[in-house]
């Protein structure tokens, strides 16, 4: 019972991180105004191609995590500090927004482009840096576990992965119906309160990382 409720404890944790980061919101509204040249069959094809390159790159993630901290020499805590750096920031940019994703010359660019599906959807939109440093942090917190509670814990997040996968499919899909019933101040409300809880997770992944700090400088100390 434990098991399965440490598992459904990752699957939430993940998912509401992660669906926050991801924003898939913001990503409709720029698929919006990059795939003009695109029929709605092509868009579509492309959408699909997007959520699954998205899913491959954060997967990838979450399990080299652990080498990337090992290959760095990178510690837990600071994983956990740094990553919640980065999202807390990525949380104020959302709720006090300067500058939209892309500049003109990038839209350009991206609408001369026959295939947006990698780039620039699946990066830098949909898995970005935010949401990288979100799976290697889980990464790094998994990686303290052992057994059969590692398995629960990588299945959790994996399948949270892929649920925000099929939520972004299903938001981008959707993105005209979006736009013309939330109106560009809706989305811009929308994105604002998924940027305070970004900010709400940040604070929280550095506190947590502060506290195995001190945790860990204890025996030196003593």
């Amino acid at each position: 019972m434990n098991n399965v409720a440490d598992f459904l404890s990752w699957v939430g944790v993940a998912l509401v991180t992660l669906i926050s980061i991801v924003n898939p919101v913001s990503t409709a509204v720029l698929l919006l105004s990059i795939s003009a040249q695109l029929s709605n069959e092509e868009r579509n094809r492309q959408i699909t191609r997007a959520c699954m390159y998205m899913t491959a790159i954060l997967i990838i993630f979450l399990f080299a995590g652990h080498l990337i901290m090992f290959a760095f020499r990178i510690s837990i805590p600071g994983i956990r500090i740094a990553g919640g750096m980065v999202i807390g920031y990525l949380g104020f940019q959302m709720l006090f927004p300067e500058k939209v994703l892309l500049s003109r010359e990038g839209k350009e660019e991206a609408q001369q482009k026959l295939d947006i599906s990698f780039s620039p959807l699946a990066m830098p939109s949909l898995s970005g840096p935010g949401s990288i440093a979100v799976v290697i942090t889980m990464s790094s917190s998994i990686n303290g576990q052992h057994g059969i509670d590692k398995i629960f814990a990588f299945s959790g997040v994996v399948l949270a992965i892929i649920i925000t996968a099929i939520v972004s499919w299903l938001v981008l899909r959707g993105a005209g119906v979006l736009r013309r019933y939330l109106g560009l101040n809706g989305v811009d409300a929308l994105s604002k309160v998924m940027g305070f809880l970004l900010i709400c997770i940040g604070i929280q992944f550095m506190i947590n990382g502060v506290r195995d700090l001190v945790l860990d400088m204890g025996p030196l100390v003593r």
